[in-house]
């Protein structure tokens, strides 16, 4: 899965800098960047983290081969200085980044990389490309999984997923949002994630009658028999076929029914039916499965209608996020180093919203110890500390008369060190354990934060320390 060197998959841009600093005298200067992200897809609250494990992957198999080489040198436009320093590249860039499964909020660093500029500058496409992805799928079956109200999802969505790579990795990002298993065959075999799937309605089609084909595939599969009863009609044939073959096949072999799915029509209707169907012929726990163009919007809805149904499939409303299928994190330049002194930087912009926060940093998250819920996240300077036996002062960086005491709390660092100097110094979590902590996690956030209308703002504060800092970088640069 991660042997492909992946290297060049960089903007050029990157290139051109790096070679641009190195002639400049300045490639090994000291930089600091942040990922951040500035808004949550589909007008949520929050995000999940994903794409940490892939991130790791990449950066400990940073090399440029020969072929790399000779393909920048025939562009003409590179020292060979640049690509010498290319062909013996070794990583050394300190590496922080907020474990796989944490919500996450706008304009909090969910990963920091410190070390030379030409380095932490070269990495900035990848850093983005895998994070903005996962994180852009493991939200969006977090909001899936939230709508099914502890019905499980199957994600069913690699045949509408953009590539490959999109299909695997989109997988795994399901899972770790709180998916039951997938339809991608190849995740379960990398990832461990249950691969699920019943039957095509080729499968139905290629028998003489709709009956004959769900007996063969009882015959095939007595353990786990899930029939797809829409091929022609649901009620009128779909399921009087599916329970004589449950009665004939299966329940004289000692198996029971595993269920039938349900993949078009008026499906809060006819699950409706379904289940009246199944219980007046003795099989209450035959399971109803329903798919087809669905997300969490559309299965909020048919809960609403009383739609009965024990699971859902979701395909590509899921796999691409199609609601809103951009993750807008971002990499920016946020200190220099010289001398041992961090000197921070600021990105200023007319749109408020893309105004940076400078300097070298921590994210805290703070937890009420009664209730074990999250109060607030807090990013400070790299050099202050959190002491939980005295009350702290919140207070919102943009509307700053906005202000909360808050005592008897409990405070987290968020970012783990992943890299030190190029070296791992972290200990991946497995999936399993990643996926459960999501789950954990999302239940310390209030439900009005976790609604899916209009949810209540949950704040990210800056320190009085930083926020001064900002204040004076924005002013220092007002003349411009």
């Amino acid at each position: 899965m991660d042997k492909m060197n992946l290297t060049m998959l960089t903007d050029f841009y990157e290139l051109t800098m790096a070679n641009g600093y190195l002639e400049n005298g300045i490639g090994d200067r000291t930089a600091y960047f942040d990922m951040f992200f500035r808004t949550v897809p589909d007008q949520g609250s929050f995000a999940i983290m994903a794409g940490v494990e892939q991130l790791i992957t990449y950066l400990q198999n940073l090399k440029f081969d020969d072929t790399d080489i000779e393909y920048l040198r025939n562009k003409k436009i590179f020292s060979e200085e640049f690509l010498e320093y290319l062909r013996d590249f070794k990583f050394s860039c300190d590496v922080w980044a907020v474990p796989e499964g944490t919500p996450v909020f706008p304009h909090e660093p969910i990963v920091t990389v410190r070390g030379p500029v030409m380095q932490a500058q070269f990495i900035e496409t990848m850093v983005l490309l895998t994070i903005n992805h996962q994180s852009l799928i493991a939200t969006k079956a977090n909001r899936i999984v939230r709508a099914a109200d502890g019905r499980p999802i199957m994600e069913f969505g690699a045949r509408r997923a953009q590539g490959y790579d999109a299909a695997i990795y989109g997988a795994r990002a399901s899972y770790i949002g709180g998916c039951a298993g997938t339809s991608c065959t190849i995740t379960e075999r990398e990832f461990g994630i249950p691969a699920l799937g019943t039957m095509a309605h080729s499968w139905v089609q290629m028998f003489e009658s709709e009956e004959e084909a769900f007996r063969a595939y009882a015959r095939s599969y007595p353990e786990n028999c899930v029939l797809l009863v829409d091929t022609y009609n649901v009620l009128k044939s779909g399921i009087p076929n599916a329970i004589k073959v449950f009665k004939e096949e299966l329940i004289p072999r000692g198996y029971r029914p595993g269920g039938i799915r349900i993949d078009s029509g008026d499906l809060t209707y006819l699950s409706k039916r379904a289940r009246e169907m199944l219980d007046e012929a003795g099989l209450e726990d035959c399971k109803i499965v329903l798919s087809g163009s669905l997300d969490e919007y559309v299965i909020r809805e048919l809960l609403t209608q009383g739609a009965v149904v024990d699971s859902f499939g979701v395909g590509e409303r899921l796999i691409t996020s199609r609601s809103e299928p951009v993750f807008n994190g971002v990499y920016k330049l946020v200190a220099v180093e010289e001398d041992g002194v961090i000197i921070p930087k600021i990105k200023i912009s007319e749109n408020v919203n893309k105004i940076t926060n400078p300097g070298f940093k921590k994210l805290w998250r703070f937890y009420d110890k009664a209730t074990g819920k999250a109060i607030a996240d807090l990013i400070t300077t790299n050099n202050e500390t959190i002491n939980e036996n005295e009350p702290y002062l919140l207070f919102d960086p943009d509307h700053t008369w906005k202000q909360k005491l808050v005592s008897n709390f409990r405070a987290e660092k968020l970012m783990k060190k992943i890299f030190d100097k190029g070296e791992l110094v972290y200990e991946s979590p497995s999936l399993e354990e990643i996926r459960e902590y999501c789950l954990a996690q999302v239940e310390t956030l209030w439900e009005e934060v976790l609604r899916f209308e209009k949810p209540h703002k949950y704040y990210v504060d800056l320190s009085k320390p930083l926020w001064d800092i900002k204040q004076k970088l924005l002013k220092e640069h007002s003349n411009y």
